[in-house]
């Protein structure tokens, strides 16, 4: 079983910037392709990005391309979000994801709990 946890949200001011974690438990990391996803008030679950297990490639969704980086670090059991630019519309949970493959739309094996993301002044 694989636990995550994510953290970094809070309070920001439009074009500010915020760089989301997300600590694994497990073995298993590593080797794990892993995605973030989102979701707003009164609407569905977006995902935003995602990486390969060794994070040689990586995927945005159009909504955050070119303002959003993911990374992560398997000494550290760490999965990364740095957000920049932000813009009120990106004010959700944000949670991250293993998935059972790399990409936006692979099934999800486990969630984090998700952390608050408001972008407003």
């Amino acid at each position: 079983e694989v636990q995550l946890v994510e953290s970094g949200g809070g309070v920001v001011q439009p074009g500010g910037s915020l760089r989301l974690s997300c600590a694994a438990s497990g073995s298993t990391f590593s080797g794990s392709p892993m995605t973030w996803a989102r979701q707003a008030p009164g609407k569905g679950l977006e995902r935003v990005s995602a990486i390969s297990s060794r994070g040689g490639r990586t995927a945005y969704a159009d909504s955050v391309k070119g303002r959003f980086t993911i990374s992560r670090d398997n000494a550290k059991n760490t999965l990364y979000l740095q957000m920049n630019s932000l813009k009120p519309e990106d004010t959700a949970v944000y949670y991250c994801a293993k998935t059972d493959g790399y990409g936006l739309g692979y099934p999800v094996a486990y969630w984090g709990q998700g952390t608050q993301v408001t972008v407003s002044s």
